[in-house]
């Protein structure tokens, strides 16, 4: 899944994703991506941080006090690549934080890090 509120990020992580073979579930904000998680399950969540309504800390945070989703892997979107802000992604229970623009390899690279691909 990929959460993002710009549609040009949510469009290049879809077209990354799905050329390396994955099912790829689109929301807009964080509101719009917990109903979505029921719906689908994803194996992983790219979350953007800085969104309207629900932000990306608050999205990741209601993920993992789920104990449904506690391990579902969550990759933290951001330009800002601040210890701050990767320090408070932590916090909140993200299992990694990928800096935009991010390149197709790194987006491939955090899937294989926390899916397991059955062949």
């Amino acid at each position: 899944m990929v959460i993002d509120d710009s549609n040009t990020i949510r469009r290049s992580a879809e077209i990354f994703l799905l050329q390396a073979g994955c099912t790829v579930i689109l929301a807009e904000d964080g509101f719009d991506a917990l109903a979505k998680i029921t719906d689908h399950q994803p194996e992983m969540v790219f979350v953007d941080i800085m969104m309207p309504r629900l932000d990306g800390y608050q999205t990741c945070a209601l993920i993992k006090k789920n104990a449904r989703y506690h391990a579902m892997p969550v990759v933290m979107l951001s330009s800002k690549d601040g210890l701050f802000d990767r320090a408070r992604g932590r916090m909140v229970g993200s299992d990694q934080y990928l800096t935009k623009p991010f390149t197709k390899e790194s987006l491939l690279k955090a899937v294989a890090t926390h899916v397991r691909v059955v062949a």
